[in-house]
């Protein structure tokens, strides 16, 4: 589904209603309403492709911190941090004074801020879809729709580019297992990165009923021997030392895709930079061919 088609039905969906004083309330992904006084000046996020959104809709002297793994743009790295998913420190973040935090839907120090009466706005991100019900969302927070509108068009409009000139180019693509962590967990073609991937005319390994970030036996991947994998240079050197994995096409003929930190992340975080994650994808899937 488009950025466009699903914003419209989201706006339908997510019960934002204006008061004549100009208060809002939005439903956030705990559904829970959170209601707005007025639009927020003192803003924590607490992952980094909240972090892009909000400066991508020019908001970004609003922020007051954000998480450790926040690096763009340039000018948040200067900002205080207030740790990461699994470590954000209350403590830190209440000095702040915020009103409001934007919070991952799975982040566990929601309840506890909201004991110490500090808003939290908490977001899922794991779907293409996601990525424009965010923007539209974080829009509507900052007081600013109609750029929220213009940027997810932009996006939108680069993203099904990209899948038009893919299509040009080759015919049945590869088949691909795209590893987002060693354990291994993979990128499944339910998520952001495997519709990414689809679009571009890959195969991806991994089924839609293992969900969108499934944990993989080793022996999966054995299995069903990709053509092309997607792993971080760290991991690229080991991958023969898995069980079976020497036997690997990719491996015997590296063909891997491999990405420096600055281009993973515009592939690994659902946020504005998505289609310059999508042309990395696309540049690896040209340069290892059929």
């Amino acid at each position: 589904m488009r950025l466009v088609r699903a914003t419209a039905i989201l706006l339908a969906l997510v019960g934002c209603a204006a008061a004549q004083s100009g208060s809002f309330v939005l439903r956030d992904d705990l559904q829970r309403d959170v209601a707005f006084a007025s639009y927020p000046r003192r803003i924590v996020t607490l992952l980094p492709s909240l972090t892009e959104t909000v400066c991508a809709l020019g908001a970004c002297d609003r922020l007051v911190a954000t998480d450790r793994f926040s690096n763009w743009p340039a000018q948040v790295q200067a900002l205080p941090k207030a740790g990461g998913l699994d470590d954000a420190s209350v403590e830190a973040i209440v000095s702040l004074r915020p009103d409001l935090i934007l919070i991952s839907h799975s982040q566990r120090i929601t309840g506890r801020l909201r004991e110490l009466g500090v808003r939290t706005f908490a977001l899922e991100s794991q779907t293409y879809a996601d990525i424009g019900r965010t923007l539209t969302i974080i829009g509507r927070i900052l007081g600013v729709p109609d750029r929220a509108a213009a940027l997810e068009q932009s996006i939108d409009a680069a993203v099904l580019e990209l899948g038009r000139r893919a299509a040009r180019r080759r015919g049945a693509g590869p088949t691909v297992y795209f590893e987002v962590d060693r354990a291994p967990y993979a990128a499944g073609p339910g998520s952001f990165i495997g519709e990414l991937l689809a679009r571009l005319g890959a195969r991806n390994i991994v089924t839609n009923d293992l969900g969108p970030f499934p944990k993989l036996n080793p022996e999966y991947v054995v299995r069903h021997d990709p053509d092309v994998i997607f792993v971080s240079p760290a991991e690229a050197s080991r991958l023969a030392e898995r069980p079976g994995w020497d036997r690997l096409r990719a491996v015997k003929e590296h063909r891997l895709c491999l990405f420096d930190a600055a281009t993973s992340d515009t592939i690994v975080r659902p946020g504005p930079r998505v289609p310059e994650g999508m042309r990395a994808l696309a540049d690896c899937l040209d340069r290892l061919g059929p």
